[in-house]
């Protein structure tokens, strides 16, 4: 009778490590949230990149202009670096156009913060579509002086490891929209650097 009573205990004890064991590994490893999934399509795209700009309605100055793109992670993971300049101007923010946006997870929404020149930062947050291959920024509020005007909206659109469109949405005095469509090429492929 001892001998069975040992071997119930032993069963009993070896079933409640193993669902303990299980619930501590579902605690470690949560399902990501459709903004943690976002995150890390974004994340992707780390790397420099080139391509054409399109303008609508068209700029002056910004005909066919290529744009430089550099997305880096920062901050172990938890930032994203999203800088862009005209391709070919020197590295001199203080004289050219240097705009820089940051990603971030904020509990369960993915924001972005964009410094921009025209002096201001306005904020965005995510929606994902469902084919995982597109996220879209969504205005929340700015900060700074939006006289000459604000980003609006922002589109990222993953067509492979090495392609993207980014379609941003800058809003001028008067509410009057301005469309920039950037055609992305990764500098360095993903096939070739590995």
């Amino acid at each position: 009778m001892k001998s069975h009573r040992l071997t119930l205990l032993l069963i009993l004890l070896s079933l409640s490590t193993v669902t303990f064991a299980q619930s501590e590994a579902q605690k470690s490893n949560p399902p990501k949230s459709d903004a943690q999934k976002s995150f890390d399509t974004i994340k992707s795209l780390a790397g420099s990149w080139q391509g054409a700009v399109n303008m609508n309605p068209p700029m002056e100055g910004m005909g066919k202009a290529d744009m430089d793109i550099t997305l880096r992670v920062t901050s172990r993971g938890n930032a994203l670096v999203h800088e862009m300049k005209e391709a070919g101007s020197p590295d001199d923010p203080a004289k050219y156009d240097h705009p820089v946006t940051m990603f971030y997870l904020d509990n369960d929404r993915l924001l972005l913060t964009h410094y921009c020149d025209a002096g201001n930062r306005p904020r965005m947050t995510a929606r994902k579509s469902s084919d995982g291959k597109t996220v879209e920024f969504d205005f929340i509020d700015v900060s700074g002086n939006t006289e000459r005007g604000h980003m609006q909206h922002a589109v990222f659109t993953i067509i492979d490891a090495d392609h993207h469109i980014e379609d941003w949405t800058y809003l001028m005095p008067g509410d009057k929209p301005m469309h920039a469509r950037m055609d992305l090429r990764r500098k360095t492929s993903t096939v070739a650097a590995n």
